[in-house]
């Protein structure tokens, strides 16, 4: 696995970077339209949400207490002209794609030619490659599944008990986990990811960033088997006490630990391609 993690890096962020999160440069429009979206629908725990983010915004992702999906979306659309606007208005948004236990929301935009066909040949070429943009703050079941795919924007998770994947272009992200199990890849920005409680329930995490900074935060008494690398540039500074090394011999360097912490157990893999990875304490220094 140690081997396949670079390459699957650096794959899912060819996939992201692709044309489906581009916008193509056009000149600065003179026109704005911020509309406000929202909808609910049933959803019992246990099932899966996807979330298709648009090529930049922002999603924001809370437990809640209810059975149920709770959508707010804020899109904000520019156009050079008044007409084009409103055709853009149409288009810009996001639609629902339920199943039995999954249920999908599919950000919507010009960005997507095929959705954009549906409006036939009148839809006029000037307000193709216009910018916008779309934030989301959904709430959801505790215990639910995500599957989270997102261009350039902030990303937040808190309180959600499941399987959790995350594919993002470009983010400054804050995941709080309290069980299940991450697999997390981004592309350039910032990672703040925390296991806030020794108790935690979860399986395993492994996250990737080949950009930037990730700040891990371990409560201290876990039980886990850590591994940190940084697979270019950068360095690895660890504040966290509870590590040692694995190995009888094992030394921690500047670009790899492998380490466990208390009884061992859980895996957490984290990556980063060039930047800095911060290994802490939850809740302050040592």
């Amino acid at each position: 696995m140690k081997k396949l993690a670079p390459l699957l890096l650096l794959l899912v962020i060819g996939l992201l970077s692709g044309a489906v999160f581009a916008q193509t440069p056009t000149p600065a429009p003179a026109f704005k339209r911020t509309i406000y979206k929202t909808d609910k629908l049933d959803f019992g725990s246990g099932g899966t949400l996807e979330i298709t983010g648009a090529p930049v915004g922002s999603i924001r992702v809370e437990a809640a207490a209810a059975n149920e999906i709770e959508i707010s979306a804020t899109i904000e659309v520019h156009a050079q002209n008044e007409a084009d606007l409103a055709k853009l208005a149409e288009v810009t948004g996001f639609v629902l794609e339920e199943s039995l236990g999954r249920t999908g929301i599919i950000s919507t935009g010009t960005h997507d030619k095929k959705f954009v066909k549906q409006f036939g040949k009148k839809f006029p070429r000037t307000a193709l490659g216009m910018p916008f943009r779309i934030d989301y703050v959904i709430k959801v079941p505790r215990y639910c599944d995500l599957i989270v795919d997102g261009g350039r924007g902030d990303l937040s998770i808190s309180g959600v008990d499941g399987v959790i994947r995350v594919n993002y272009l470009e983010s400054d992200a804050t995941i709080d986990l309290v069980g299940g199990s991450l697999t997390a890849t981004v592309g350039k920005g910032n990672i703040d990811v925390s296991i806030p409680s020794r108790s935690w329930r979860g399986r395993f995490a492994e996250v990737q960033l080949a950009s930037g900074t990730m700040d891990v935060k371990l409560p201290a008494g876990l039980n886990a088997e850590v591994d940190g690398t940084i697979l270019r540039t950068g360095k690895i500074e660890n504040t966290f006490a509870d590590l040692k090394p694995r190995a009888r011999k094992g030394e921690f360097t500047e670009k790899l630990i492998a380490a466990k912490s208390g009884a061992g157990g859980i895996a957490l893999k984290f990556t980063v391609g060039d930047g800095t990875l911060r290994l802490s304490r939850f809740g302050g220094t040592e």
